[in-house]
C-alpha cells in the first residue's frame, strides 16, 4: 500500500500539475493576495490558487511520487518528505506575512485544507503503515 500511495499521490500531482496551465480548468482569482510571480495566476477549478511556480512543483513533487513508487523505501522517503514539507506549507498558509510565500506562491485559503490533508495521509504512509507482503519481497 505504501508503494501503491506513492504512485497515486504521485499521478494525482503530476495531473493538477499540468491542469494548472490549462486556461479553461483554470479560471481567474478572485480576492488573492498580489503575487510578483503573476503568470498562470488562478484558480483550479475554482478552488485552489496556483501559479506557473506552484505548477511547477506539483509536477517535481508528482515525479518524485512517481518515481519513489519503483521501491518501498523510496515510496517511505517520499511520505516523509511530503508529510514534513506540505506540513509547513499548511502552516505557512495560515499566516498573512507568508500565504504567498513572499510574492511568489500562492498557498492560502483551500490550499491550506488540501496541504494539510495531504500532510496527513503522507504522515501516515511515510511513517506508520506496515509495508504489505509484496512491498517487501520487491523492496
Amino acid at each position: 500500500m505504501i508503494r501503491k500511495f506513492a504512485l497515486v499521490f504521485g499521478v494525482l500531482y503530476v495531473i493538477s500539475g499540468v491542469l494548472g496551465f490549462v486556461p479553461g480548468v483554470t479560471q481567474p482569482p478572485h480576492n488573492a493576495p498580489p503575487l510578483v510571480v503573476d503568470a498562470f495566476h488562478g484558480r483550479i477549478l475554482g478552488l485552489f490558487t496556483v501559479n506557473i511556480l506552484h505548477n511547477f512543483v506539483h509536477l517535481a513533487i508528482g515525479l518524485w511520487g512517481i518515481l519513489g513508487s519503483r521501491s518501498l523505501a523510496g515510496a517511505r522517503g517520499f511520505g516523509r518528505g511530503l508529510a514534513v514539507f506540505y506540513g509547513l506549507l499548511a502552516i505557512l498558509g495560515l499566516i498573512p506575512a507568508t500565504n504567498t510565500l513572499f510574492g511568489l506562491v500562492p498557498i492560502h485559503d483551500h490550499d491550506v485544507w488540501l496541504h494539510a490533508g495531504s500532510a496527513l495521509i503522507a504522515a501516515y504512509f511515510g511513517f506508520l503503515a506496515k509495508a504489505d507482503e509484496t512491498e517487501t519481497a520487491t523492496a
